[in-house]
């Protein structure tokens, strides 16, 4: 009881924290912060990429960005790629071509857009990296995400805390599910997990059943639930059909977790395993509340776009950009001026102070 109070009153503090280092989600998008379009950047065309709209969040980042942008007093350019890379590379090179004078993009694959960064150079175009950082090219002027890093240490130390694993017997046996092998940001979450919990792998107070345990292993091709699915029915039916109690699923985010849950409700009739997750989408969110995923981090989509908005606004008026991390994001070419933003979890016990108390959610919408 102790140890969720203490996480409960950790999460409310980083959320303050996250509020105050990012500007916060409520926070005008045309103050006098920088985002505002002044002088000759008023009216600006600003082009946003976004990979896809089958998953939730990113139909949310594509409509706070847009919003935050008009209200700033730019013209939009919103584009969305289906998850196909070309369409992505096509999308942003009409985005260039057609006057846009700073372009925001989250990569789908990000070793894939060339072609289109080459153009973007040759225009003198700047391009921020959004979530998800753009490798190997110079043409990226800022990366702008939440501290990736530590979304892994979040839930590494979510599922230490739960376990108590400084004080407890064990073993506890674990499994770990990450992201896509395309997505630079996979390895930093699943890094940040597996730093956090290696000291106890390496005792054999946790112990990786399957034996996966490097990122190669466990990443998830396209983040798809489907695919995440297949290979728990997979270590389930190899691993734990002859009674072996699973104590945690280490998911990277909620689309993989969702995965996990239903190979566990058709495969698995042991106590249910500690699942963590990313996103906080509304379908994870409704089962935290049932008991069915322990916690998911909640990366604020809302406080991310102001911050972006805020940089595009510093780039078209001359103003000097924000960033907190010249040191970090490596794309192999450049390490990119970076802003990182604090990432929070939430839970059965928190989920209402941080998702509906907040704005992000109504209670309608997690029923």
């Amino acid at each position: 009881m102790k140890k969720r109070i203490l996480a409960a009153l950790l999460s409310s503090a980083m959320v303050v924290t996250l509020l105050a280092g990012c500007g916060g989600a409520a926070a005008p998008a045309a103050s006098s912060d920088g985002a505002a379009a002044t002088g000759s950047a008023a009216g600006a065309k600003v082009g946003v990429s976004m990979p896809t709209k089958d998953l939730q969040r990113w139909n949310q980042d594509g409509a706070n960005m847009e919003a935050e942008l008009k209200a700033a007093g730019f013209d939009v350019d919103l584009q969305y790629a289906s998850n196909d890379v070309q369409t992505q590379v096509s999308q942003v090179e009409n985005m260039i071509s057609s006057g846009c004078s700073v372009v925001v993009i989250a990569a789908i694959e990000g070793s894939s857009l060339g072609e289109a960064l080459d153009m973007a150079k040759e225009a003198n175009i700047p391009v921020i990296a959004y979530d998800r950082l753009i490798m190997n090219h110079d043409a990226v002027s800022y990366y702008a995400t939440f501290d990736n890093y530590k979304v892994g240490t979040v839930q590494g130390t979510y599922v230490k805390d739960t376990l108590d694993l400084d004080n407890a017997a064990g073993p506890f046996n674990i499994e770990f599910t990450a992201g896509d092998p395309g997505d630079n940001n996979a390895g930093f979450f699943f890094n940040g997990a597996y730093d956090v919990l290696k000291p106890y792998i390496e005792s054999g107070k946790l112990n990786v059943v399957s034996g996966q345990k490097t990122f190669e292993e466990v990443a998830t091709p396209t983040w798809g639930s489907d695919v995440a699915q297949k290979r728990a029915e997979d270590i389930l039916s190899s691993y734990y059909a002859d009674g072996t109690q699973l104590d945690v699923w280490l998911c990277s985010n909620d689309s993989t977790a969702l995965g996990v849950e239903t190979a566990l409700a058709a495969n698995y009739t042991g106590k249910y395993p500690i699942i963590t997750g990313q996103d906080c989408d509304i379908e994870n969110t409704k089962n935290m509340i049932a008991g069915k995923q322990s916690m998911s981090v909640f990366k604020d989509t809302r406080t991310l776009a102001s911050q972006v908005v805020k940089m595009v606004g510093q780039i078209l008026n001359g103003q000097t950009v924000d960033v907190n991390d010249t040191t970090t994001y490596d794309n192999g070419v450049k390490v990119v001026p970076s802003f990182l933003c604090d990432p929070v979890f939430a839970d059965a016990n928190n989920y209402k102070e941080i998702l509906i108390d907040s704005g992000y959610y109504t209670e309608d919408q997690l029923k």
